[in-house]
């Protein structure tokens, strides 16, 4: 039986290694599309003896499939945002709680007490729609936060500006959670020098903006804002675990987490650091629907298993967190 205790006590890849194992057969044994899928593959389990065995179950499934590894009633339904008729992904969670301790120890992992900041988060596009797992996160933080200057902002772009200037110039550590296209309104509409902020991008224009390369946005945002980086967040419908940067566009995963690079041309196929292909996802948090993801975004991964998104695939769905174009 593989718990959510032995998940997140993950350390070394020795222990990511054996743990991926044991969730890789149970997933096949449990998740009718995941086992019919690695069928297709002609994969012989008992074989699998190695992470770089282990099939990854392209994204789209979730689109079109219910991608569950047990019989559970659903008590979250995820669902990515898109254009109107676009067909969004749904991710079913039938244990909302391994969500919640997932991004809690990752943002612990990385940023420390939440008590210690203020959350403030400029999300309209995800606000104005049912079912993001983002709004679902970033509404816990602000509550464990218990600031009562923590909260969400629409379009009060003015109460905004002039509770930012407030809280920085007295110290407090404040986050601005933003996507891409509304911290770029804000910061258009006032300039800042902020010395107690952390501004954290969650990607995306969302069709408000042109795209942009992550340079010349981070340029204009370090600018606007007055600080010296902007953090990411690299996370997305299908998965209940998120990588973050703390700058310069390069992402660290907790430890039950792990991003790989598949060649763009052979999906079975692995690539070297350094090099550009697809991006693979071992999110073990994800348990209960399917833990091997091969997403539709391109990067590139660094020897010390830090990566960086590049991209994506061509005529692929634009949907979301940190899908910058090249």
């Amino acid at each position: 039986m593989i718990t959510t205790d032995t998940i997140f006590a993950i350390s070394g890849q020795k222990q990511f290694e054996k743990i991926a194992l044991k969730v890789f057969r149970f997933q096949y044994e449990n998740n009718l599309v995941y086992k019919e899928f690695c069928n297709l593959l002609n994969v012989e389990v008992s074989k699998v003896k190695s992470i770089q065995q282990i099939p990854f179950l392209p994204i789209q499934f979730f689109k079109s499939h219910q991608v569950l590894s047990n019989t559970n009633a659903i008590e979250e339904t995820f669902t990515s945002s898109g254009t109107t008729g676009m067909i969004t992904s749904k991710h079913l969670v039938t244990d909302a709680s391994i969500y919640e301790e997932s991004y809690r120890k990752a943002f612990s992992e990385f940023y420390g007490n939440i008590e210690d900041y203020v959350v403030l988060a400029l999300l309209p596009t995800y606000l104005e729609r049912e079912g993001s797992s983002l709004i679902y996160m970033v509404e816990d933080l602000i509550q464990l936060s218990k600031h009562p200057e923590s909260g969400f902002y629409l379009h009060n772009h003015d109460e905004l500006i002039q509770n930012l200037i407030t809280l920085d110039q007295s110290g407090q550590n404040v986050i601005l959670i933003g996507v891409t296209y509304a911290l770029l309104d804000l910061i258009e509409k006032q300039s800042f020098q902020l010395q107690n902020t952390i501004i954290m991008e969650t990607g995306g224009m969302k069709g408000k903006r042109k795209e942009m390369i992550r340079e010349e946005l981070h340029e204009q945002l370090c600018n606007g804002f007055g600080v010296p980086a902007i953090h990411s967040e690299y996370g997305m419908t299908e998965l209940l675990s998120q990588a973050y940067s703390l700058g310069n566009g390069v992402f660290e995963c907790p430890s039950w987490m792990q991003i790989h690079i598949r060649d763009t041309e052979d999906a079975l196929t692995y690539i070297e650091n350094g090099k550009t292909g697809g991006i693979n996802v071992i999110d073990l948090a994800n348990i209960n629907s399917c833990s091997f993801i091969a997403t539709q975004d391109l990067g590139k991964k660094n020897p010390n298993n830090s990566f960086e998104v590049l991209g994506r695939f061509d005529n692929s769905d634009i949907r979301g967190c940190n899908l910058m174009v090249l």
